[in-house]
């Protein structure tokens, strides 16, 4: 029920950063972290012109690339992980990202969240991410009870959610908690299309979590 009606309210499900290549996408979600989409995506425009590939990004000065990705907060660490995770592209996968989850995770700089993006939204696996968007609104609806962890709530959505789904579902959350079910204002629950199964309405959880499909 949730997985179709956030279906019809929202068809397009995308992932709001802009990218046209695999590697720009891992750069991006780790620029995104306690960053806005919408900043990252102004910021990588003159990140990829000066740097218009694996190899040049990896060639990169770290100070370099800090100059330009400070606006997104947390630049030298953001800028050591991805002049680390390009290294390795370079030299292990010959300038291609890996398509294995695992083989994600181990790559610098890059989380459950950041390999799952990977994963759902280039090469088309199976898929979990689990944002802020996602975990509150799984709370706040009652998919989850409590549970504020990213490991734990994907664990908990990989239980409840088809496989096929979850890439999409969790995109399809991230424009809802920005356009109904905001932290910042109060929740439009009058213009909610999950307010009847809404834990936050009274539903109980087991109802809301059987909901979901």
């Amino acid at each position: 029920m949730c997985i179709e009606r956030l279906k019809s309210e929202y068809p397009l499900a995308a992932c709001t950063l802009d990218y046209d290549h695999a590697w720009q996408l891992l750069v991006e979600v780790r620029l995104a972290a306690q960053c806005t989409d919408e900043r990252v995506n102004v910021v990588v425009r003159d990140l990829f012109a000066k740097y218009p590939g694996i190899e040049a990004l990896a060639a990169a000065d770290p100070a370099d690339i800090e100059a330009i990705v400070r606006p997104c907060g947390l630049g030298r660490s953001k800028a050591r992980d991805i002049s680390a995770c390009m290294r390795v592209l370079r030299d292990r996968y010959a300038c291609r990202v890996p398509d294995s989850f695992d083989a994600l995770l181990a790559l610098p700089g890059v989380g459950r969240k950041s390999a799952n993006l990977i994963m759902g939204d280039v090469f088309g696996k199976p898929a979990i991410v689990t944002d802020t968007h996602c975990i509150r609104l799984c709370n706040r609806i009652g998919l989850v009870d409590g549970i504020k962890e990213p490991a734990k709530v994907e664990k908990a959505l990989w239980a409840i959610v088809p496989p096929e789904e979850g890439s999409d579902f969790c995109h399809r959350l991230v424009h809802h908690g920005r356009a109904v079910c905001s932290a910042r204002t109060a929740p439009a629950c009058a213009r909610c299309c999950l307010a009847d199964v809404c834990a936050k309405n009274g539903v109980e959880t087991k109802e809301t979590a059987a909901a979901v499909s």
